[in-house]
């Protein structure tokens, strides 16, 4: 064959090749722009409803941040984790303490005013993530959109990384979803957001597995202020910063916790006690070469977790209502 022809049959091979993967519902993948002609306002219409919300409760940003996270993490990004009803994903306990769902559902409603039947309920979960962090000081990242929302959602499929994981267990639950260890590190950064309960991570302080004395990794005068926010008999449900001193900000702050020992989670603390989840804490805080910069490499790790197992073609819908399947 003489080039040009060659060329022409490689260009019309590769449009075969779409079309017939088209048709087997595997594309479109989200994409930067996906609702450009469609829905051109969608980005605006979320963040102002965001900042809506924020303003009236700097809690919802560690609250959307959060459910985006456990929404990826179980049958991949698509907005499962929104849907109402007995033995639903937000029936099982690491869900019940989640926040936000009023701000997908605010989205929602001037979504289907303004584009009907055209944004899914995962795509504004995955842009109210982002604009959380940039509202709370973080940097923005571009999100890729064109999700569909899953069908199914089930109490009994929601296995979470728990905040007693070692740091292998913690490696495993996210490679199982293509997530390195950087991501790792970057992911749980975000924990410069938000708050836990006093009973998630009590006994780390009192009776750390069952020595009768505090976890050793813990800085010694932290002990005392945690324990006398958290009681030994006191109320489990109270909540403490993760990010002491600097709660409602997105920074660095929470990564410098873990070099000092400050670390409320024994699975935040872990971090600096890994050799290689350690010096990715380093590099975050300027200490050991190359540096990374935390915002721009929390955006691509954001980037990257909101695109498992993303629902596309055949696989989902655009919900009418975010609680509920159509």
């Amino acid at each position: 064959m003489d080039r040009a022809y060659n060329s022409g049959y490689v260009l019309i091979t590769f449009m075969v090749m779409v079309m017939v993967t088209a048709a087997a519902g595997q594309l479109p993948r989200p994409r930067v722009g996906f609702y450009l002609s469609s829905c051109p306002n969608v980005e605006s219409i979320v963040r102002s409803v965001v900042r809506s919300h924020l303003q009236s409760d700097r809690r919802i940003a560690p609250g959307i941040l959060r459910m985006h996270f456990h929404d990826c993490f179980v049958r991949g990004c698509d907005g499962s984790v929104l849907i109402a009803g007995s033995n639903s994903e937000r029936t099982a306990v690491p869900n019940l303490s989640l926040r936000g769902f009023e701000v997908i559902d605010d989205a929602k409603t001037q979504l289907e005013a303004s584009c009907p039947n055209t944004v899914s309920c995962a795509d504004i979960l995955a842009l109210a993530a982002r604009d959380v962090v940039l509202l709370t000081g973080g940097t923005t990242w571009a999100v890729p959109l064109g999700r569909l929302d899953g069908r199914i959602s089930q109490a009994s499929d929601v296995n979470l990384p728990a905040p007693s994981d070692p740091v292998p267990v913690q490696k495993q639950d996210f490679a199982a979803k293509n997530l390195n260890t950087q991501d790792l590190v970057t992911l749980v950064g975000g924990h410069t957001l938000g708050t836990a309960g006093c009973g998630v991570f009590r006994n780390r302080f009192f009776n750390f597995n069952n020595t009768g004395s505090p976890d050793p990794a813990i800085n010694p005068t932290f002990v005392p202020q945690i324990q006398s926010q958290c009681p030994l008999n006191g109320d489990a449900t109270v909540r403490v910063p993760l990010d002491t001193g600097s709660v409602d900000r997105f920074d660095t702050s929470f990564l410098q916790n873990l070099r000092s020992g400050r670390g409320v989670l024994f699975s935040d603390q872990a971090l600096w006690s890994d050799p290689e989840t350690r010096a990715i804490v380093e590099r975050f805080l300027g200490l050991r070469l190359p540096i990374l910069l935390f915002g721009p490499e929390f955006g691509r790790s954001m980037t990257k977790m909101s695109l498992v197992e993303v629902k596309t073609g055949s696989d989902g819908e655009i919900r009418r209502v975010c609680s509920a399947v159509n």
